[in-house]
């Protein structure tokens, strides 16, 4: 007999739905599986044979032939297990079969038959959803992140032989429970504990209220990382849509834990500086995703950033404009999301005494000059904020006094992220933050007064700003203009901007 079932693969975070397709007839024991299966997916057979066999299904004496549709796409992945059996028990008469007609299937099966959870389950249960299935089945431990799927009839399921049991009506599966959502905490790295470093605390509520990219360069000591890794603390909460991304990225990345639900965090990924190109952007075979699809919605903070070996560095420049990273591989490509906030972190030179008062700096400019070129120019441009951190005075340190706490900062980040969602909504821009709007998007919302535009075409001849570090300053200066509640970007505002590309390539030499 023949039954079949639906199943589905991924592709980066895309899912293709696949049917599987079993037939069972009397004859020598054998168990051909076809459709352009990868390894683990081929493996399935041994799972499989055993999973029934604990049932008393045996196929000693069957021929069983198993076809993953459409032949021409590539399926990955070991989630094809439960499908496959459950396919075969109709086939064999153990289970009715329309029972699983229509239904989507995942799960990896054990020896044993137990139902192991997988990842990537959220995107395919959404993809299914999109083309009109109405129930699936997945592993139990996957029921938190299934739960997050509305419209779709999930039941979650622990063994095999609960399935069957199930399928023959006996019993009825548990539908996916939803967890219950907990806020992130947001006292854990506050503003308050940073002690001076006011210009760089202003750089970093800049960055947060327009999603623009940050590079700080100081001494060890001045608080660079600190200061990074209480960004996220200061960011504007996730929309429902940005939630749903990212906890799909870290479903298809293994990242997501059995107890968690929708991630309602702000990623926050520090890799280390000796990051692969792989590590950092993705990749593999069945394409991962990297620290910058990591960090999607969030923030990279790469720290010692002049460590970093070069073709690292070099491969952000597409996700950095782009907010998307696109895997080619010989057998297909894949697609990750990559919306993120970069926050590059530096010393002045090789020793990074550089400026600090204490002489301590013995560095030769071209020392100096070699050390700031491993990050090259084109990087640069595509950061939008730089700032100098000076060494943290003693007083500052001893004194009583404190900046702002991040609950404050984030207010103010909040009321400018409102301003450019609603221009967003309004349809007036077509980015929901100033750091992604694009040219058409600035002459409409950031046109310049007479003053504005000779200051900054001053700027740019004497710094040698390119077109792209051109519009970064009107980015900037638009944040800066909502950050006080202002409809149109004035001259302050575009003076302010301008100091915060102080490190363009001009300016940098002259500083060192």
């Amino acid at each position: 007999m023949l039954a079949t079932a639906l199943t589905a693969t991924l592709a980066g975070l895309q899912a293709h739905l696949v049917r599987v397709e079993v037939e069972a007839r009397r004859g020598p024991p054998t168990f051909e599986l076809v459709g352009l299966a990868e390894a683990a997916v081929r493996e399935s057979r041994v799972r499989v044979r055993s999973a029934l066999a604990q049932l008393g299904v045996h196929l000693s004496e069957c021929q069983v032939i198993v076809n993953l549709a459409p032949a021409d796409v590539r399926k990955t992945g070991s989630g094809f297990d439960l499908a496959i059996a459950a396919a075969a028990l109709g086939a064999l008469g153990a289970a009715p079969r329309d029972a699983i007609e229509g239904a989507l299937l995942v799960g990896e099966l054990s020896l044993e038959g137990t139902v192991q959870p997988l990842r990537g389950v959220l995107p395919q249960l959404l993809e299914a959803r999109r083309r009109g299935v109405a129930r699936a089945i997945v592993p139990r431990a996957n029921s938190a992140e299934a739960a997050l799927v509305d419209g779709l009839d999930v039941r979650t399921v622990g063994s095999l032989a609960e399935l069957l049991s199930a399928l023959c009506g006996r019993s009825e599966l548990p539908r996916a429970a939803a967890v219950a959502e907990t806020s992130p905490a947001r006292a854990l790295d506050d503003l308050v504990d940073v002690r001076g470093q006011s210009a760089a605390r202003r750089a970093l509520e800049i960055a947060a209220a327009g999603g623009h990219n940050l590079l700080m360069i100081g001494p060890p000591g001045s608080g660079k990382t600190m200061l990074a890794r209480r960004l996220p603390g200061i960011l504007p909460a996730l929309t429902n849509e940005q939630a749903l991304e990212v906890t799909a990225i870290h479903s298809v990345a293994g990242l997501l834990s059995a107890s968690r639900g929708l991630s309602r965090a702000r990623p926050f990924r520090a890799p280390h500086h000796t990051v692969s190109e792989i590590g950092l952007v993705g990749g593999g075979d069945g394409p991962r995703p990297g620290e910058v699809s990591l960090a999607h919605a969030g923030v990279l903070f790469l720290d010692e950033l002049a460590e970093i070996r070069r073709g690292a560095l070099e491969a952000l420049r597409q996700p950095l404009e782009d907010g998307v990273v696109t895997i080619s591989r010989a057998h297909g490509k894949a697609t990750f999301p990559a919306r993120l906030l970069l926050v590059g972190a530096m010393n002045p030179c090789p020793c990074g005494w550089l400026g600090d008062g204490s002489g301590r700096c013995a560095c030769a400019p071209e020392r100096i000059r070699a050390y700031r070129a491993k990050v090259s120019g084109p990087l640069l441009d595509r950061i939008d904020v730089h700032v100098v951190l000076p060494p943290v005075e003693v007083a500052a340190l001893q004194g009583p006094a404190r900046g702002e706490g991040s609950e404050a900062v984030r207010a103010r980040v909040e009321r400018a992220a409102a301003i450019q969602r609603e221009r967003h909504a309004r349809g007036e821009v077509n980015a929901a933050t100033n750091a992604a709007l694009g040219p058409r998007d600035l002459d409409r919302v950031a046109p310049l007064c007479a003053d504005g535009a000779r200051m900054l075409a001053a700027a740019v001849d004497r710094l040698g700003l390119s077109a792209r570090a051109y519009g970064k300053v009107l980015r900037v200066a638009r944040t800066l203009a909502d950050l006080e509640g202002a409809a149109a970007v004035g001259p302050a505002h575009v003076a302010e901007a301008i100091g915060l590309r102080v490190l363009d390539r001009g300016a940098l030499a002259a500083a060192a």
